[in-house]
């Protein structure tokens, strides 16, 4: 039996009469967490980059209109250095007391400056990596990297670095969640609750796609996301298999259509739900099949996940491929799977026939993830259902509490 997990007490805005997201703490907690797992792996300091790695770590947002625009070197036992870049680098220091010291960040832009200036630029980001670390007495530790490309990587290495894998160490901390990001999960369902509800009352034969999508990110703004990507829309015969969306399509009498409301975030922690309707009629007993037999295979996976369970137990209720003549589990990665969520769109733990049943993960108290599948007919239509799960101590319970026992009929004449 489904468990719908408790609904929060408070809303997006902060208050000083309430615990609510206790910032201060969520950083603190989440910083704690990454030294402890460190040391396991005797790393002393780690240099990242990426935005979920470095708001995990810090709490910061920063520029990321491409990669590498600025980085962090992350002590076992010592402040962080954040490497900001251009702009960032003087708006941010009374913006975040919490970070003590500031540098700015060497960045070569993919390589558009051209070979030799890479390396020049690469030389002196290696370099000033390097003072850092003499500077604390780590000149000889090996550095954990996450991120970066391999002109970085060279020049570490040529300037004497050595380096080892941080991209473990990171995937590990961010497998458990504290109470302050599960509630920030908590927070990003009941934000896209108010998008399902504007697409369910939007919905209707001569819309478009494109329209659908418009009205779902106004809604997610609107409810308090503070980043909202493009929703994906697909009906109709383009909606199963999954492929390509908002393409403009007009929305049909008789379409099914689902959205994907994924990535919506909230102080860093992002969603991955679908619903799936049909338009301007009610389901078929074809159409109900299909939803049942979905259904039942996401409720057994739920049913499944406990506290000593593993992932092969869970991925045993996902069909093979072949169950949609597909020759290899492949042709389902990302469309037939349960992967982590947090502040990242897939962390620890994945769920799958391609890889659970031979590589088992254990499920753990404070594990987070999306849980998903989908039936249909190529260039008929299809049905779609996601559902975000927390592991408790007695079970699975969903943290989105939208309906989803069956196909939302919208737009009906």
């Amino acid at each position: 039996m489904v468990k719908m997990a408790s609904k929060l007490t408070f809303g997006t805005t902060q208050a000083d009469w309430q615990e609510r997201i206790n910032t201060s703490r969520l950083r603190d907690e989440r910083a704690a967490r990454m030294r402890q797992i460190m040391k396991k792996h005797g790393l002393s300091v780690i240099l990242s980059t990426g935005s979920d790695n470095n708001r995990y770590l810090t709490g910061l947002r920063g520029a990321e209109f491409t990669p590498q625009l600025w980085y962090i070197l992350f002590f076992a036992e010592d402040d962080p250095v954040v490497f900001a870049h251009a702009g960032w680098v003087r708006q941010m220091p009374d913006q975040a007391p919490w970070i003590k010291h500031w540098r700015i960040a060497r960045a070569w832009l993919g390589g558009i400056c051209g070979p030799e200036a890479v390396k020049e630029e690469a030389a002196l980001f290696a370099s000033e990596i390097y003072q850092e670390l003499c500077e604390r007495g780590l000149g000889g530790e090996k550095l954990g990297v996450i991120g970066f490309d391999g002109a970085a990587r060279e020049a570490l290495t040529q300037k004497g670095i050595k380096l080892a894998d941080g991209v473990s160490p990171m995937r590990e901390a961010r497998v458990i969640k504290t109470i302050d990001e599960i509630n920030c999960l908590k927070m990003v369902a009941a934000i896209c609750e108010a998008a399902w509800y504007k697409l369910w009352e939007n919905m209707k034969p001569g819309t478009t796609d494109a329209d659908l999508s418009l009205v779902a990110i106004n809604a997610l703004y609107q409810a308090g996301a503070e980043i909202v990507p493009p929703i994906g829309i697909r009906s109709g015969p383009v909606s199963f298999d999954r492929g390509f969306e908002r393409a403009g399509r007009i929305i049909q009498t008789g379409d099914l259509v689902y959205a994907a409301m994924c990535g919506v975030r909230y102080m860093g922690y992002g969603s991955c739900n679908y619903r799936t309707f049909v338009a301007g009629r009610n389901p078929t007993d074809k159409e109900k099949d299909w939803y049942k037999t979905l259904l039942e295979r996401l409720n057994n996976i739920i049913d499944s996940v406990k506290p000593g369970a593993t992932t092969a137990d869970a991925a045993k209720h996902f069909p093979p491929a072949s169950h949609w003549g597909y020759k290899e589990e492949a042709e389902v990665l990302t469309m037939e799977i349960g992967h982590g969520i947090g502040i990242g769109s897939y962390e620890l733990p994945v769920i799958n026939r391609q890889w659970s049943l031979a590589h088992p993960q254990v499920f753990q108290p404070g594990m987070t993830f999306a849980v998903e599948s989908r039936e249909g007919e190529t260039r008929v239509g299809g049905v779609r259902l996601e559902n975000m799960i927390l592991v408790t101590e007695n079970g699975a319970e969903l943290l989105d509490h939208f309906p989803r026992e069956e196909i939302l009929v919208a737009g009906r004449y």
